[in-house]
């Protein structure tokens, strides 16, 4: 074979030279790519981290509002309890004061009556016993002078101080004795 030509090595020295720069190019590109790869991989890494202490955070935050809202909603259970018991006994209380009013309605209702029955029995009382002149008297309480009934005042017998209705049996006393 023949020796190759001062041209062709020339060709063959240029095509080696553009040939190496062409993979020192390429070297440094590929050196970029991998600096850019470990960057970014890192930077992964580390928003990885960054997230996964958030979500931490997050978690725990929500695990403290959980235990606090659970605290709450106790308190408020027991709170409704005591309330409801409180109700109950207020109910009572009201049933029996309910029932207490209209005993004293009542009693408010049959004053009229009640004021009438007590000047009734005054009058009663300021006549005096029933003497029955054809029969001798005996030993009776009544027939002696003395009565189970004895005077005191008629207001002492009212049910309210508003008495003016009846003013004519102020001058009226009457009760009895025990």
């Amino acid at each position: 074979m023949s020796s190759p030509s001062p041209v062709q090595i020339r060709e063959a020295n240029a095509h080696l030279a553009a040939l190496h720069g062409r993979v020192t190019d390429l070297e440094h590109r590929l050196e970029e790519a991998e600096r850019t790869v470990r960057e970014q991989a890192e930077s992964l890494i580390r928003k990885d981290e960054q997230l996964r202490a958030a979500t931490q955070e997050i978690t725990e935050a929500k695990d403290k509002e959980i235990f606090f809202l659970h605290e709450k909603l106790c308190q408020s259970e027991e709170s409704i309890h005591k309330l409801n018991q409180t109700i109950k006994e207020k109910d009572s209380l009201i049933g029996q004061l309910q029932h207490r009013c209209q005993l004293l309605d009542s009693i408010c209702k049959s004053r009229p009556l009640l004021d009438s029955m007590l000047a009734q029995m005054a009058e009663a009382e300021r006549m005096g016993p029933v003497i029955d002149l054809g029969k001798p008297t005996t030993n009776s309480s009544l027939t002696d002078g003395e009565s189970n009934c004895s005077l005191s005042n008629h207001k002492d017998f009212s049910l309210s101080e508003d008495d003016s209705d009846d003013q004519e049996l102020d001058g009226v006393v009457f009760g009895t004795t025990v």
